[in-house]
């Protein structure tokens, strides 16, 4: 019973977070339709993407604060590319560029300097959130029409589709991150470093550069994650995503992360950002206010926080 609980915990608590809102909203076939299936994936896509970098950080005993304003910075850099009028791809990569070079400067921060994570990351939220103002000039930033804008649609212009594009944008990165922890050394020496440092460094693995690695590529994610977040509203925003990296936290540690290091994986994390996506719209869909879903997910990070300590003192 402690296996089956352990490996599909975080599918239970998503089933049952799913029939609760079922019950609750007194329409079950509204709820579960189709329309509603695809809303809810295209609203998973942006907390999703960002939780594939965020679990890397963590399987290493790290954690990044920053994802929010990461995701903001990121939106408003691509949405200053596409006015220009260069190639979306451009704007892709400058979108994850910009990620990867806020990842690079708090891993620097980290092991060179030797700030602490919670701390670094802190101190990154704020300025790279006053520098997605900036380079809006404190304003949204409209954006030409591009296939970028379909991205994370509620409903594709194809049918083929099913759902967002951005949806299998996601799934396609799920199964590379899942391959690079699960089938690479570089994985197995994520995990080295979270479960013990000292004896990784013993072994001769170097912690600051496979940290300098990971906090570079989580950035890279988050700046994805931004640029489909810009896609979503049409347009730049310098204000958006606040809050966010609590949704990220939450679906890591609700998927089976320890905020320790050396545990978590892909498929779990997925699991989360569901959840949250879900109990969000369920919320919506009861009507209730914003502060009501801001207090369960608090709960629901400090109930899956105290879990996985339960779980290590046990261990």
């Amino acid at each position: 019973m402690k296996n089956i609980l352990r490996r599909f915990g975080p599918v239970m608590a998503l089933l049952l977070v799913i029939g609760t809102f079922a019950v609750l909203t007194g329409a079950p076939e509204r709820y579960l339709s189709v329309h509603n299936l695809r809303v809810v994936l295209a609203q998973t896509v942006t907390v999703g993407v960002a939780a594939l970098g965020m679990t890397m950080i963590v399987i290493t005993g790290g954690i990044d604060l920053s994802v929010g304003s990461v995701i903001a910075l990121a939106g408003v850099t691509a949405a200053r590319v596409l006015q220009t009028g260069t190639s979306p791809w451009l704007a892709i990569a400058a979108a994850m560029a910009m990620g990867s070079f806020v990842g690079l400067v708090n891993a620097a921060a980290i092991t060179r300097l030797k700030v602490i994570p919670f701390v670094a990351t802190l101190g990154s939220l704020g300025a790279a959130r006053g520098i997605a103002k900036w380079i809006a000039h404190e304003q949204t930033v409209d954006i030409p029409t591009t296939w970028l804008n379909e991205l994370a649609v509620t409903v594709p212009l194809h049918a083929a589709w099913l759902v967002a594009p951005g949806v299998w944008v996601a799934a396609a990165l799920s199964i590379v991150v899942f391959v690079l922890l699960s089938r690479t050394v570089f994985g197995r020496h994520l995990y080295a470093v979270g479960s013990n440092e000292a004896a990784a460094k013993a072994c001769g693995l170097s912690p600051d550069r496979i940290k300098l690695a990971v906090y570079s590529l989580a950035g890279a994610f988050f700046g994805l994650s931004g640029l489909l977040q810009m896609s979503r509203l049409r347009q730049g925003d310098p204000t958006v995503a606040a809050g966010v990296e609590l949704d990220v936290i939450a679906a890591v540690v609700i998927g089976g992360a320890s905020l320790s290091g050396g545990q978590g994986g892909v498929v779990g994390s997925l699991v989360g950002a569901l959840l949250m996506a879900f109990l969000r719209n369920g919320s919506q869909q009861m009507g209730w206010p914003t502060y009501v879903q801001e207090t369960m997910i608090g709960v629901i990070i400090v109930f899956a926080v105290a879990l996985d300590r339960v779980r290590a003192r046990r261990g």
